[in-house]
């Protein structure tokens, strides 16, 4: 059984790259457009690693992570920030939030899956 991602990007050009990669790398990934959505694939997974943008509509990636993080039994998830966005003072507010790490894109996918491989131990 493969380790299942969410991932969270309102991009459907993202969506179909991660879903390619993830997928290549025997990972089981789930899609979700926005904040709101990932959170209502949430209900029904026990992901090994979450990866989420940061500028979505409806739910941006901050009050994502937030809302994850309010969830007991993905407290400890690991959060993968990809986002074009690269500025200091967002990456520590993602971290303050609870993400885990952060890739800027354009992503390698290489570099994301070993980034999911060692989160996910």
């Amino acid at each position: 059984m493969s380790l299942q991602i969410l991932a969270v990007d309102d991009s459907r050009t993202i969506r179909d790259m991660l879903n390619l990669t993830l997928s290549q790398a025997g990972f089981n990934p789930h899609l979700a457009d926005d904040g709101i959505h990932g959170l209502e694939l949430l209900e029904g997974l026990t992901p090994g690693a979450i990866i989420t943008d940061i500028n979505m509509p409806r739910m941006d990636g901050f009050g994502f992570i937030d809302a994850v993080r309010k969830i007991e039994k993905h407290r400890a998830t690991p959060i993968l920030v990809l986002t074009t966005e690269s500025a200091p003072e967002l990456k520590k507010r993602a971290r303050d939030a609870g993400a885990t790490g952060w890739i800027v894109k354009p992503f390698e996918p290489k570099k994301l899956v070993r980034a999911l491989q060692m989160v996910t131990g």
